[in-house]
């Protein structure tokens, strides 16, 4: 048999190729396997990360330097995963989860979904850009009143604004990061796709209906980003046949130009200090360009793409399996990138206190997870370099069954849909963990 020493990446390609066959999927650069998501940073502390992934979240208290692992099942999140997480400078983390309000008040050892939503759905969440006390959440779930509420508490309380109707379905909230009393928000109403904007702070709402006569069927309008330089500058994305269709408006929301159209699945965008330019995240790819267009695809990071800009630095989450990283850094607006960290690395549950959720339960998890990233499990629940083999012990195989649970499902447009087809999935798993496993001891 090969050694793993030997598994190359066009070994990798093909188990991925071979997955797309036997399933009939097209084939999108995660494949159903464990990836991350998005990232967040605490406010006020650049030493604390939190990375959303189809396997939970991962966490770093430390700069980076280790990186912890806190189970879905401890977070309660279901079926929904959050698309991106807020950490106050207080410690909480609070999430939309397409269902609940998800809220953690101890840097994530403990979760809880907040029962203010608990007869709708929280589609979308925002920040006030320096006050950490006052926050936004949209809700969409049909046949029930919809709009835009707001918190002064850092989420402990939450207040309906006047924005609030039955049939309105809203999908997405942003505050102007240079005129906080700006408030942009998303969504549709009988088939009408809306935007909507508040000049004082959600008091009072103007709507905005977008007839979008230039594309054919448009069935989804989300706003995305609204330009760190400029209140009147929105960025929304428009689903259409297949593509995504990104779109910019210069009238404070009123009229809409598209940008590019990508023949792939948005993840999220980031745009530099002064709005001139623009990094967009897909399932496959990214791109960078001004903020008018083109933009160009880059070659890293190649699949599962999210974007974060943080003053002069960008960070950037993309598939271990394709290019040996899960979390990355960029200093140079995205030309070369530094690895934080890979999946491999993860160094088991995180060190929460006893009785909460995640010391109770994933630990317990932890073993199947650690077979499926190539991690090694050792007492301490610690990744570290297994030792070398006795002589003549052989070279058993790592059983391919193991830690291959169905991910939760993710919502349209999100990262992680597992395949229907066990034994490609199997086989893709099986080879990759061995992949993997060669490159961590050849660069040792």
């Amino acid at each position: 048999m090969e050694s793993c020493e030997m598994i190359s990446r066009n070994t990798v390609a093909s188990a991925i190729a071979l997955l797309t066959l036997g399933t009939g999927a097209v084939a999108h650069a995660h494949a159903g396997l464990p990836e991350t998501s998005n990232v967040t940073l605490r406010r006020g502390h650049p030493e604390d990360f939190f990375v959303g992934a189809t396997f939970g979240a991962v966490i770093s208290r430390d700069s980076g330097q280790s990186w912890r692992w806190i189970c879905p099942d401890a977070m309660g999140y279901g079926g929904w995963r959050p698309e991106s997480f807020l950490w106050r400078e207080a410690g909480d983390i609070v999430a939309a989860t397409g269902s609940a309000l998800l809220r953690s008040a101890d840097n994530g050892c403990s979760w809880s979904t907040h029962p203010y939503f608990k007869a709708t759905w929280v589609t979308g969440l925002a920040a006030h850009p320096t006050d950490d006390n006052i926050l936004y959440a949209v809700t969409g779930r049909p046949t029930t009143p919809n709009g835009v509420y707001r918190s002064r508490n850092g989420g402990e309380t939450w207040e309906a604004t006047p924005l609030l109707r039955t049939g309105l379905n809203l999908n997405s909230v942003r505050v102007s990061p240079v005129d906080p009393r700006r408030v942009y928000a998303s969504g549709d109403e009988g088939g009408k796709l809306l935007l909507f904007r508040s000049d004082d702070a959600g008091d009072t709402w103007e709507e905005m209906p977008q007839a979008l006569p230039d594309l054919l069927r448009p069935y989804d309008l989300v706003l995305t980003a609204v330009d760190p330089a400029r209140a009147d500058v929105v960025w929304v994305r428009v689903s259409a046949q297949g593509y995504t269709h990104l779109m910019r408006s210069e009238d404070r929301g009123h009229t809409l130009v598209e940008v590019q159209a990508l023949d792939d699945i948005f993840t999220n965008m980031d745009l530099s200090a002064d709005g001139g330019t623009a990094w967009v995240g897909t399932l496959n790819s990214f791109f960078r360009g001004p903020s008018s267009g083109p933009l160009d695809k880059r070659p890293l990071p190649t699949g599962n793409a999210c974007v974060l800009r943080t003053g002069d630095v960008l960070y950037a989450c993309g598939s271990t399996w394709l290019h040996d990283w899960a979390l990355a850094r960029s200093r140079d607006e995205g030309d070369t990138w530094e690895p934080l960290f890979t999946l491999y690395q993860i160094k088991g549950p995180d060190q929460c206190p006893a009785g909460t959720p995640v010391r109770n339960i994933c630990p317990g998890l932890w073993p199947q997870l650690a077979d499926q990233l190539g991690a090694e499990v050792y007492p301490d629940g610690g990744v570290e370099e297994p030792p070398p083999p006795p002589p003549d012990a052989g070279s058993g195989s790592p059983d391919a069954g193991a830690g291959t649970t169905t991910p939760p499902p993710s919502k349209s447009g999100g990262c992680g849909a597992a395949s229907g087809n066990a034994a490609p999935v199997l086989f893709l798993l099986s080879t990759l963990t061995l992949w993997r496993r060669g490159r961590r001891r050849s660069n040792r």
